[in-house]
């Protein structure tokens, strides 16, 4: 019977779903929720020192649908990180680990480029008993001005820097958050992991518009008569995620043996789920999947990857973790492949190819009739 129990960095989750920093972790009451409904480990929405200056608007969602069943299947957000007080945060993470006491929680958090605030807020959250870290490098809006989010994760240079501040004090296992708006996401994965960093998460939301209202004729969402450009999610961008995690896994096998990913992007489903493990990752997390299903989402969701792995044959996630990772190739090595694949048929065919009466087979007449035949 497979299981999806699993020790990533140490920390020992009973299935490998994890609910990603935002919305669906913004306080004790729906953490709490989280547990009890079964998901693996819960990442809250990300927490800094100084909250006064977060100001959300409303409306700050857009969702695209598709035209013939309303499905959403793109989402934009302009939210920016938690805007309640860091006291608050320390004290509900005190009473949430208080009440589920083997549930994994993650404090997901965020600072300027201020060692000694890096310092403190690690240190901060490691006293309430948080089970881990994951750093927020790559939030694509809000809070620049301050130095934080993909302002510091797009350049490799200092978020080798912020990340080896806190690799100086942490305690719990760190995760890095990849931003997928830059170029080559194994640059800035390569500097977390040189760094210190147990492991990577990727990928956080794409840096969009998401339309444009044809009557109103203002972009959306819009907030009185204005927007910003916003994080892109939900399922329209699971392949694009795939990739990025494709390239940072390889990064981590070859360079990095021994370090873990979190999978982000898209995730609805437990097949879904199957495809980023199959890509080398050890967890995978869902937010945007949770606003539009409820936290119940997750029972299918393993009742999914169990079917998946059952089928296969596969008893542990270690089975199957990073298995399609080897059949990515080049181009170039595409058309060689293809090359020697089509000219070794050719010489099959011609091998059943007779020329003479004598070199009728008994036993592959069939196959040697059909060489001879066109069409």
């Amino acid at each position: 019977m497979p299981t999806l129990e699993t020790t990533v960095d140490g920390l020992k989750v009973p299935n490998p779903f994890v609910i990603g920093s935002g919305p669906p972790g913004t306080n004790a009451n729906v953490i709490g929720k989280a547990f009890d409904e079964g998901w693996g480990a819960v990442i809250c929405k990300t927490v800094s020192l100084d909250a006064e200056k977060v100001v959300n608007v409303q409306p700050r969602y857009a969702r695209l649908r598709s035209r013939e069943s309303g499905e959403i299947y793109g989402w934009e957000n302009i939210e920016l990180i938690s805007d309640r007080s860091f006291e608050t945060w320390i004290d509900e993470f005190k009473q949430i680990k208080d009440r589920n006491p083997d549930g994994v929680l993650i404090a997901s958090i965020m600072e300027e480029y201020n060692q000694d605030a890096w310092h403190e807020i690690v240190g901060r959250c490691e006293e309430t008993g948080v089970d881990a870290f994951e750093l927020n490098m790559s939030c694509p809006h809000g809070l620049p001005e301050r130095r934080m989010g993909a302002a510091m994760g797009e350049n490799p240079d200092i978020l080798e820097e912020v990340c080896g501040w806190v690799m100086q004090v942490a305690k719990r296992p760190v995760w890095a958050k990849m931003t997928p708006n830059v170029t080559h996401i194994e640059d800035p994965t390569r500097a977390s992991l040189r760094a210190g960093c147990q492991g990577i998460a990727a990928i956080n939301t794409i840096r969009s518009v998401l339309g444009v209202d044809l009557e109103t004729l203002r972009p959306e969402p819009t907030v009185e008569g204005y927007t910003t450009p916003g994080g892109y999610s939900c399922q329209a961008v699971l392949p694009i995620a795939l990739r990025m995690c494709m390239e940072v896994a390889t990064v981590i096998r070859d360079e990095f043996p021994g370090r873990t990913l979190s999978g982000i992007g898209g995730i609805e489903t437990g097949r879904d789920a199957a495809q980023f493990i199959l890509l080398g990752c050890d967890t995978v997390q869902v937010c945007t999947g949770v606003m539009k299903m409820g936290y119940r989402c997750v029972q299918s969701m393993k009742e999914e990857l169990l079917a998946f792995m059952e089928h296969h044959k596969f008893e542990t996630l270690a089975d199957f973790r990073g298995h399609s990772l080897p059949y990515f190739t080049t181009h170039a090595d595409l058309v060689k492949r293809q090359a020697e694949a089509r000219a070794a048929k050719k010489a099959e065919h011609d091998k059943k190819m007779i020329k003479a009466d004598a070199e009728w087979d008994g036993d592959d007449f069939v196959d040697q009739t059909d060489a001879l035949a066109r069409g």
